[in-house]
């Protein structure tokens, strides 16, 4: 049997993002979440709703994210989107189960079938749809006799923990024991990722040029975190609970970025911050954080998911979601059409802005990072409640039979205060826990309670509304990042220099418009290296958060900091590693939060410490 996870994910209609959040989604809605159905032909005219386009994860892809955005914000217009795929999905699922469109199942790769129950999953969460158990058990019974002839391969092989999420729900739901048999075939079947990182992991080092394998894929790494954990409720095997910490930190520790993401454009490509990251990878990783703290109840987890959902994540689009790059780069000063870039296995329009640069698959995909880190925000315990990361959001629950809504009023991570409100009817003991943030030296959280495991725990009879205050002082910190460089961070935030952009946009003749990126040309100098004695001495300017919270013009906070111009050389449009010497005398320049960036540098050499 299953053991239970100390800590469960609320229905998606719990929880109400507010203030930044909120608009964050309203921009996302309004975006290509909504209107690829209009006109991209992989979601527009895709089999899995009759059409003759793609039939494989492209649409499972976008409704990851569609669902839980479309209740989160309550969009009626959206819901139906999503009712109408899911609706025709349901219809086609065929009389032995199978839910795919394939013509010849043996040579289906079963990775999208995976993927659509999980979607399914992520549906009835959202809707409680009654259809949804009956359809995911047929399905699973299905693929139950499908995996018994037809071993996993390609895709599925290296995914194969993703069907764990529909099994694991199933199974809570009805306790059939030939799920658990399943997910052993799975197991056995898939590819061996605990001992994969064993002793002989062989990517230490970059990927070799244009050496794609699914092993050091990006997106597969990024995915596969979570997947040891999940399996670990069924095999009761505490080295498989422990395996996403050894796997991330060996990850990060031959390809980590500042931001908490680790390169591979498309593969594990080092720690050169002018590599990059597949957004597909961004995404995912994001989602494996969430479920890693859901079955660790490790606090860490929180503090990770921060830096990649304020940082890496909202850095890959343009403000209005409208467009996104396949690759970001950390230290990004152009994004400009490259014919021999330095990416390892992506093209020469990887880091271009549009609705397809370079491949299709971050374009169906992008949509899950912002909802389902709204979803995350706050975890179901055993004993109570848990805030797991902070944005403005409530939670409206029942504890014992009694209505109560938890509020985090707050401009966080713009800010280093959040205002907490408990709102109940009538007296209720709760257990409240607040994640005190790693990074924080004097948390104040302005309540009596004691801190657990790195949490801050409440444990109190509330009755009618109990507001407070909770601060986390932001200390700016120059971090050691390879090659002798440093990065500005402070709190959640990585700080990166604002580099003016000018937007030109490409004309493929013959192309529909959608195939047209546009580059990104710097309007301002990007040589510079940090002039700091004392990240102390720095004064942060707050700003009115503006319409579009991650934007040049929207940022809710910035800083002027003391730098030199440095020599740069480059090979094209790749430059090197490393800046050459000074060339100039001290200036003040001002950087903005790295998620409100098109162009950026971010780690730099600082003189000052030479």
């Amino acid at each position: 049997m299953p053991t239970k996870t100390p800590y469960s994910f609320f229905e998606t209609t719990a929880i109400r993002p507010t203030g930044w959040l909120r608009r964050q989604l309203e921009i996302q809605a309004a975006g290509l979440t909504s209107r690829l159905a209009e006109f991209w032909p992989d979601i527009r005219d895709s089999a899995w709703i009759g059409g003759k386009a793609d039939g494989w994860e492209r649409v499972p892809y976008w409704l990851d994210g569609l669902i839980p955005l479309a209740w989160l914000l309550d969009d009626e217009k959206l819901q139906a989107t999503a009712k109408r795929y899911i609706d025709g999905i349901l219809a086609a699922q065929e009389e032995d189960g199978w839910i795919c469109p394939c013509e010849d199942r043996g040579r289906y790769d079963v990775w999208a079938y995976l993927l659509i129950l999980k979607v399914l999953v992520v549906y009835h969460r959202a809707t409680g749809d009654d259809r949804i158990e009956e359809a995911v058990r047929r399905a699973l019974k299905c693929l139950d006799w499908h995996v018994d002839g037809n071993t996993l391969f390609g895709w599925a092989q290296t995914r194969w923990y993703e069907g764990l999420v529909a099994i694991l729900w199933l199974y809570e739901r009805t306790g059939e024991d030939w799920l658990l048999q399943l997910a052993a075939k799975l197991r056995c079947s898939g590819f061996d990722w605990k001992e994969f990182f064993g002793k002989n992991w062989p990517y230490e080092t970059v990927t070799a040029k244009t050496h794609w394998g699914q092993f050091n894929h990006v997106v597969n790494n990024a995915m596969m975190l979570k997947g040891q954990a999940l399996y670990g409720r069924i095999s009761g095997d505490p080295s498989d609970a422990a395996f996403g910490e050894h796997a991330y930190n060996t990850l990060m520790r031959y390809h980590g970025m500042v931001t908490g993401v680790f390169s591979g454009d498309e593969c594990l490509d080092g720690d050169s911050p002018f590599q990059g990251t597949e957004l597909c990878a961004v995404a995912e990783l994001m989602y494996s954080f969430e479920h890693l703290f859901a079955a660790s109840g490790d606090a860490k987890w929180g503090d990770r998911l921060e830096s990649v959902a304020f940082n890496a994540f909202p850095a890959t689009f343009t403000p209005d979601m409208n467009a996104h790059q396949y690759d970001q780069q950390v230290n990004q000063p152009w994004c400009r059409f490259n014919p021999k870039p330095n990416f390892g296995t992506n093209g020469p329009e990887a880091n271009l802005f549009g609705v397809e640069p370079n491949y299709g698959c971050c374009t169906s995909n992008m949509h899950q990072g912002w909802p389902k880190f709204a979803e995350s925000l706050f975890m179901r315990g055993e004993d109570g409640i848990a805030v797991l990361a902070y944005a403005p959001a409530t939670l409206e629950t029942e504890v014992e039979g009694v209505p109560v809504q938890v509020a985090l009023d707050t401009a966080y991570p713009f800010r280093d205060s959040i205002r907490v409100t408990v709102s109940c009817p009538r007296p209720v003991r709760l257990r409240l826990r607040l994640r005190i943030p790693g990074w924080c030296a004097a948390p104040d959280f302005g309540m009596e309670g004691q801190a657990e495991d790195g949490f801050f725990c409440i444990d109190r009879t509330f009755t009618g509304e109990t507001a407070w205050t909770v601060t986390f002082p932001m200390e700016a910190k120059l971090a050691d990042r390879p090659r002798q460089a440093k990065a500005l961070t402070r709190g959640p935030l990585v700080y990166s220099l604002y580099i003016k952009e000018r937007m030109e946009k490409q004309h493929k003749e013959g192309e529909p418009w959608w195939m047209e990126n546009c580059e990104l040309h710097n309007d301002s100098e990007w040589r510079y290296a940090f002039d700091l004695a004392d990240p102390a001495s720095l004064r942060f300017e707050e700003h009115e958060i503006g319409q579009q919270p991650f934007s040049a013009e929207g940022a809710g906070v910035s800083v002027e900091v003391p730098c030199r111009p440095v020599a740069w050389e480059t090979d094209g449009l790749v430059p090197a590693d490393l800046p050459g010497a000074p060339t100039g005398e001290q200036v003040i320049l001002r950087f903005i939060p790295y998620g409100c960036t098109l162009l950026r540098m971010t780690e730099m050499l600082n003189l000052a410490e030479k």
